[in-house]
């Protein structure tokens, strides 16, 4: 899937630390606003792979299926939304024409 190792990328480039646990729920929700929910559960996946935190793993886990049930708060979203932008996420288009 190159639009999953796309999205990769430009998540390492907004949190070239990585991905806050605070962030997980917000990030996933503008994710599944864009994508496919295999797409969605494919970065979740590389994400969780990547962390040497099993707690980790599971937070991601966790958030994907708490953006099923609700949304996250909009200072949450624009947050993540401002730190994807600054590592190149192009925010309107997701997908490469």
């Amino acid at each position: 899937m190159p639009i999953v190792a796309n999205i990769i990328g430009w998540l390492r480039a907004g949190y070239p630390e990585g991905v806050p646990e605070v962030d997980y729920l917000p990030l996933f929700a503008l994710l599944g606003s864009k994508l496919t929910d295999d797409e969605v559960r494919a970065i979740a996946d590389e994400l969780a792979a990547g962390s040497s935190d099993p707690h980790s793993a599971r937070a991601i886990r966790a958030a994907i299926n708490a953006v099923t049930q609700g949304q996250p708060l909009d200072v949450d979203i624009a947050r993540v939304r401002a730190r994807l932008a600054a590592g190149g996420w192009p925010l309107a288009n997701v997908r490469p024409d």
